[in-house]
């Protein structure tokens, strides 16, 4: 059978390939690709960006009419959704044979909405047996129906059916398809390839999908790959693209199971000693309450990784305590990156501007302890309320949310205006969070130009203006002998 998935982003590189890393590629539809392949069946992927407008359905037409698949996947975050059921609505009146799915964090959060939309079934968590599943009774040419996992729409009624088990043994799954993405993709030098260590976190972060997500399945919700399992993936990337050696090993927190950890670092260390050029990794770090990372970061050196990246979000403990669920101190911070240093580790900070709660003072604190910290790379982006976590339930508590939710230029536009942060403070704020961090320790034309990119980033008229002169040779030009 032939399964098209389809994936949206907001941002572009060009319209035939707008992913510019394979670090972009969604793992979720990249697995059930896997999954369906090795079962035998044709997979393809489709990806559309909401800002191209009508000339996303000269694609959609494009590879309908090439490819002639019986089911769609689709796939959204929750400010990419909307977009996603309208193309569902266009392919639903032009094809109307065609089987159509939506699945994801968005979907799984909230089905109640999703399913009055153009979807024939809804898969509400984890997708790999649920969707072979619907394949295989469609194969059959029967009416889907008491498949675990997924939400069927028939003649006005909905069916809705019980979670199963998480998948307990992640080994058990074939590795992601990643040649579906390869059409798609640009790629920029220094691209990484990412791996998925495990699935779920322990955490119950209040702005996370995933203290929501663990209460839609049964079963273990926090599992981690085997190492073996893990290893034989990165010899396959390793085989299949020499000349990439930067790997970024994806999971929530790298430090929950030390031993483990120390286990996966130890068997990267050897496999490292057999390359000619040894491969370079980077992965994410959860800070607790009064950290032991000594053992772990010198096993990390050993086993050449890079970087580490810290979620930092508020550098108020305040904020984080009471409105995020993160407690730690600002010390713990200091100490973790000071550690991290000594082992040679680069720095990389997770900051969130705008939360619910949080006062300009507050910013102010963000800014105090990257000042202290000074991180070699940070992502700094304004809290987004995503629907289903806890903290988007507080915002409507509050009426912070208003009747209309923006969800162009996510996480680079201010979307609530609080009462001790303006909508235009937390703008202001996002543009020139380079220019307060790093003035006095980076040349002024660094920081010039990452003010004049989250400008770019935050204004859509802007931001388009910005790719043109991005995709000009003359603008490669420049960039290069600006790196001299």
């Amino acid at each position: 059978m032939k399964i098209l998935f389809v994936y949206s982003l907001d941002n572009i590189n060009t319209p035939s390939k707008p992913l510019t890393t394979p670090e972009q590629m969604q793992f979720g539809i990249s697995y059930i690709s896997a999954f369906l392949k090795e079962r035998g069946h044709e997979t393809r992927l489709m990806v559309l960006v909401k800002s191209l407008g009508n000339r996303n359905m000269e694609t959609v037409k494009k590879c309908l009419e090439e490819f002639r698949p019986q089911l769609i996947c689709f796939t959204a975050v929750s400010s990419e959704y909307r977009f996603m059921a309208e193309i569902a609505g266009y392919i639903k009146k032009k094809y109307p044979k065609i089987y159509l799915l939506a699945g994801g964090v968005h979907v799984s959060l909230n089905p109640n909405d999703a399913i009055g939309d153009h979807f024939n079934a809804l898969c509400v968590g984890e997708g790999e047996q649920a969707v072979y599943e619907l394949v295989e009774q469609l194969q059959k040419g029967v009416i889907p129906s008491r498949i675990p996992n997924l939400w069927f729409k028939c003649d006005g009624k909905v069916e809705k059916n019980p979670p199963r088990l998480f998948i307990e043994n992640l080994d058990r799954l074939p590795f992601p398809d990643r040649q579906m993405w390869e059409e798609w993709i640009e790629e920029r030098p220094g691209a990484e390839y990412p791996v998925l260590l495990g699935r779920g976190c322990p955490f119950e972060c209040a702005y996370c999908s995933n203290h929501a997500l663990k209460k839609i399945g049964a079963g273990a919700y926090v599992r981690f790959r085997s190492t073996d399992n893990i290893m034989a993936e990165i010899r396959q990337i390793s085989r299949q693209f020499p000349a990439k050696k930067e790997i970024y090993l994806e999971i929530e927190s790298f430090g929950v199971n030390k031993d483990w950890a120390l286990e996966l670092c130890m068997n990267l260390e050897r496999l490292n000693s057999t390359l000619t050029r040894p491969l370079a990794f980077r992965v994410n770090l959860r800070i607790t309450s009064q950290p032991d990372f000594e053992g772990l970061f010198a096993a990390c050196q050993k086993a050449n990784f890079s970087a580490i990246n810290i979620g930092l979000e508020s550098g108020s403990e305040r904020v984080r305590k009471a409105i995020l669920r993160r407690s730690y101190s600002n010390q713990d911070v200091i100490n973790t990156v000071t550690l991290a240093r000594k082992y040679g580790l680069k720095i990389a900070f997770f900051n969130m501007i705008g939360l619910p709660g949080e006062t300009i003072l507050d910013f102010k604190e963000t800014v105090a302890i990257n000042r202290r910290c000074l991180p070699d790379q940070h992502y700094t982006s304004i809290f987004f309320p995503y629907p289903g976590t806890d903290l988007y339930h507080k915002c409507e508590k509050r009426e912070l949310l208003g009747s209309h939710r923006d969800v162009e230029m996510e996480r680079s536009r201010a979307t609530l205006s609080l009462p001790g942060f303006s909508k235009r403070q937390i703008q202001k704020s996002y543009i020139f969070f380079d220019y307060y961090v790093f003035k006095g320790h980076k040349p002024m034309r660094k920081i010039a130009d990452r003010v004049i990119v989250s400008a770019c980033m935050s204004n859509r008229i802007l931001y388009h203006v910005y790719l043109k002169i991005r995709r000009l040779p003359l603008f490669s030009f420049i960039k290069k002998m600006a790196r001299r």
